[in-house]
C-alpha cells in the first residue's frame, strides 16, 4: 500500500503530515472489509454518539427516574459537548475525506480534533456505569453482582463507536483518541469539583446559584461567540432546576395519591415532555432569524446567534421547570415531599 503524503499548506508540516498520513493509511486497512451492510451498521452504531441520543436519554431518566442524580449528567453532558466545539474551533483539524473524498462513507460539517462522538460517548457511559455500579448500589444495594458487565457493556459501547468512526473515514485515529483523552480529563475534573461546587452554591443560596449559572453562559459565549445553543441550554437548565426546586421540588419517583408512578405514568410524562420541548425548538426555529426560518438575510445574521442562545435556554428551562411543572399540575408526578 502506497504512503499518503499529505501537506497542510505552501510548506509540508513534517510532524502533523506523518500523523495524517499513518491515520490515512490505518483507515484504509479498516476500509478493507468495508460492505454495505457493514457500513449500515456502523452509521447506526456512530448514531448512539449523537448528542441528541444523550439528551434524549438524560431527560428520559430525568423525567421518569432520578432528577437529582440526571441533573449532574446533563451538566455533564453540555459542558462535554461546549469543550468538544471549542477544542474543534481551536485546532481546526480537518478530517480525513477533506484529503482522500473517497475515504468518507458519512459526511460531518464540523472540524475533525477531538472527535465528539468518541468524547460525549466516553464522557455519558462511563457517567452512567459509575452511577449504576458505585453510588446507585451503595443506595439501593443491587445491581452489585452486575458490576463487571455494565462497566464492561459502558468500555464496549465506547470502543465501538470510536471503530465506527474511523471505519467511516471521518476522523483520524488520532482524533478518536484525543476524544478519548478529553473525555478521561473532563470525567475526573467533574468527580473532583462537582460536589464541593455543588456544596458551596447550596449555602451561598438561589440567587447566586443564578449568578453563577449566568456567568458561565456569558464565559462560554465570549470564548466561543459562534455557536451558543450550548451556553443557552446550561444556563436555562440550571436556572429551570434551581427554579423548580425553590418553588415545586419534583420528584421523578415520588408517590403519587400514595401509589408509585407506573410505567403508562412515565411514558405519558416522557410523550409531553417531548412533544413540548419539539414545540419550542421546531416552532422557534421558523421564528428566530436563521437557516431554516421565516426571517431570513443579511441583515439578520447578527442576531442568530441570539436566537440560538434563547431558543436552546428555553428549551434547558422546560427541560429542568416546565415539564415537571406541567407533570405536577396533570397529577402524573408529585412535590417531593420534605
Amino acid at each position: 500500500m502506497n504512503e499518503v503524503i499529505i501537506t497542510m499548506g505552501p510548506t509540508e508540516i513534517t510532524i502533523l503530515g506523518a500523523v495524517l498520513s499513518w491515520g490515512i493509511n490505518l483507515i484504509k486497512i479498516v476500509q478493507s472489509i468495508q460492505s454495505p451492510f457493514l457500513t449500515a451498521i456502523m452509521k447506526g452504531i456512530s448514531a448512539i454518539g449523537t448528542e441528541y441520543f444523550y439528551i434524549f436519554f438524560g431527560l428520559l431518566v430525568f423525567w421518569c427516574w432520578n432528577e437529582k442524580k440526571a441533573f449532574p449528567l446533563g451538566l455533564l453532558i453540555i459542558v462535554s459537548g461546549w469543550v468538544n466545539s471549542f477544542l474543534k474551533v481551536l485546532f481546526d483539524l480537518p478530517r480525513p475525506f477533506e484529503f482522500v473524498p473517497g475515504l468518507g462513507l458519512a459526511f460531518e460539517s464540523t472540524r475533525a480534533f477531538p472527535s465528539g462522538h468518541a468524547q460525549n460517548s466516553m464522557t455519558f457511559w462511563i457517567a452512567a456505569a459509575f452511577f449504576l455500579t458505585v453510588i446507585y448500589v451503595k443506595e439501593k444495594k443491587i445491581l452489585e453482582r452486575f458490576r463487571f458487565l455494565i462497566w464492561g457493556i459502558a468500555a464496549l459501547i465506547v470502543l465501538l463507536i470510536g471503530f465506527s468512526r474511523i471505519y467511516l473515514g471521518v476522523h483520524f485515529p488520532t482524533d478518536v483518541f484525543g476524544g478519548w483523552i478529553t473525555a478521561a480529563l473532563i470525567l475526573l475534573l467533574f468527580y473532583l469539583l462537582y460536589k464541593p461546587a455543588a456544596a458551596f452554591l447550596g449555602k451561598a443560596g438561589k440567587r447566586f446559584e443564578f449568578i453563577f449559572a449566568a456567568a458561565a453562559a456569558l464565559l462560554m459565549n465570549a470564548l466561543l461567540p459562534g455557536d451558543t445553543n450550548l451556553s443557552g441550554l446550561l444556563l436555562g437548565f440550571c436556572a429551570g432546576y434551581s427554579l423548580m426546586k425553590m418553588k415545586f421540588p419534583f420528584s421523578a419517583q415520588g408517590a403519587i395519591n400514595g401509589k408509585q408512578p407506573r410505567l403508562p405514568v412515565l411514558c405519558i410524562r416522557f410523550v409531553l415532555g417531548a412533544a413540548g420541548a419539539a414545540i419550542i425548538y421546531i416552532g422557534l426555529k421558523f421564528i428566530f432569524p436563521g437557516e431554516g426560518s421565516l426571517f431570513e438575510g443579511p441583515a439578520l445574521e447578527p442576531y442568530y446567534q441570539l436566537g440560538r442562545f434563547i431558543r436552546y435556554g428555553l428549551l434547558g428551562i422546560w427541560a429542568s421547570a416546565g415539564a415537571p411543572r406541567l407533570f405536577i399540575n396533570f397529577g402524573l408526578a408529585a412535590i417531593e415531599e420534605k
